[in-house]
């Protein structure tokens, strides 16, 4: 049975993978020898991403999302893996943006995490990462409704977190927090985090928030 030290063909599904942070994850995960599911909302969106397969899929769908899992689950001997870097950005306070942040940044969190929960529970180790902003911990009102979302996020993370330390399974819950993601090497540092998910002990990763910084 593989360990919780090696990600050779663990199955982790990288829900955002259309972007410049989900290719590199997808990437770097797959030259792990990881089996990785990219995951997107627009089948353009997903055109060379490094994975050994893609699936468009409304996260914010709850039956979509079921629909989906359960497809996978009769392919697949485990789900392993969830990294969440579905997101968006807009600033301010307004209620209408809120909305549209809110459906990206937290409720496909909230339904991917929901579904996957027990199948992550079930794996010899598996592991649930996001990506947050530094911003939470200096919040400004000209980016509220964002700032908000983020915190809600990783409230919902540590909430994880805390229910797998419980139970006691070999899962971990992690929450890696960064400037901005446009910058090249911020993400290629999230890409090794990613990576390294696999090659340390769920004791230690539980609950863990990790700083990603430009070098």
């Amino acid at each position: 049975m593989t360990g919780e030290s090696s990600i050779q063909d663990r199955t982790i599904v990288v829900a955002g993978a259309g972007g410049a942070a989900g290719r590199a994850v997808c990437a770097s995960l797959t030259e792990a020898g990881a089996h990785v599911i990219a995951v997107g909302s627009r089948a353009e969106s997903l055109t060379e991403v490094d994975a050994a397969e893609t699936a468009v899929v409304d996260l914010a769908d709850p039956v979509a999302v079921s629909g989906w899992a359960a497809e996978l689950r009769a392919r697949r001997p485990s789900i392993d893996g969830v990294v969440h870097l579905v997101g968006g950005w807009r600033s301010g306070s307004d209620l209408d943006d809120f909305d549209w942040l809110e459906r990206r940044v937290l409720t496909t969190l909230r339904v991917l995490s929901r579904e996957l929960r027990d199948d992550l529970s079930a794996s010899t180790a598996g592991r649930l990462a996001i990506v947050s902003s530094a911003s939470v911990a200096a919040p400004r009102w000209g980016m509220a409704n964002y700032v908000t979302l983020k915190s809600a996020a990783e409230a919902w993370t540590q909430a994880l977190a805390t229910g797998w330390r419980v139970k006691g399974t070999p899962t971990a819950a992690v929450t890696f927090v960064a400037g901005a993601l446009e910058e090249g090497d911020t993400i290629a540092q999230l890409a090794a985090a990613c990576v390294g998910l696999w090659e340390l002990g769920h004791e230690q990763l539980n609950g863990a928030v990790v700083h990603l910084a430009p070098s």
